[in-house]
C-alpha cells in the first residue's frame, strides 16, 4: 500500500556542516553570525585539543521564509573547532554569565604547514584567537528550531 507524502516528510533536518579549509569556514561563519551566547556557553578542553560554544543561532538559511510568514527563527547550535594548540582572549570574560555575547565571524589566517589562527569576533570589539593544527570545524544544530524572541532578524545598520 501507497501512502501520500506528509508535510513532516519534507521537513529540514537540522544542520550539520564541517569546515576543513577557510573557504569552508566562511560558510559556517555566515550562518553563525549574530549568533548570541554568555561566557560559561564556552569551554575549551585542553587534553582533547578542542574549544567548543554553545549558541543560540539566528537561522539565515531560513531568512527568506521567515521574511514572508514573518516568523523568524533561532536554534541552538554547537560550534565546535578541533585540534586547538592555544586560546587567548581580548574582552571577553568566560566566567561572566551576564554578558551576553554576539558572535560576528570566524576568521582564519593561516600560518605555516597549514597551521594558523581562527578568530571568533565578538560585537564590542571581543575576540577569542584559536591558535589551530589545521582548520577543522564543525557546526550542529543541537534543538529543534524556536522562534526568535526579538521576532526579527538582525540588522546591521550603522548610522
Amino acid at each position: 500500500m501507497t501512502e501520500d507524502a506528509r508535510f513532516e516528510d519534507g521537513a529540514e533536518r537540522p544542520l550539520r556542516l564541517s569546515a576543513l579549509d577557510a573557504e569552508d569556514l566562511r560558510v559556517i561563519s555566515a550562518l553563525v553570525q549574530d549568533a548570541v551566547l554568555t561566557g560559561p556557553d564556552m569551554t575549551y578542553d585542553a587534553a582533547r585539543r578542542r574549544f567548543a560554544l554553545l549558541l543560540n543561532r539566528f537561522r539565515w538559511e531560513d531568512r527568506d521564509r521567515a521574511a514572508r510568514a514573518g516568523d523568524y527563527e533561532r536554534v541552538r547550535a554547537l560550534l565546535v573547532v578541533h585540534d586547538v594548540l592555544a586560546v587567548a582572549r581580548q574582552g571577553i570574560d568566560p566566567t561572566d554569565r551576564d554578558a551576553v555575547l554576539s558572535l560576528l565571524a570566524a576568521e582564519f589566517t593561516p600560518g605555516p604547514d597549514g597551521t594558523g589562527e581562527i578568530t571568533l569576533v565578538f560585537a564590542g570589539d571581543g575576540a577569542i584567537k584559536l591558535s589551530v593544527e589545521c582548520v577543522d570545524v564543525v557546526l550542529s544544530d543541537v534543538t529543534r528550531p524556536y522562534r526568535a524572541p526579538a521576532r526579527r532578524a538582525p540588522d546591521h545598520k550603522i548610522e
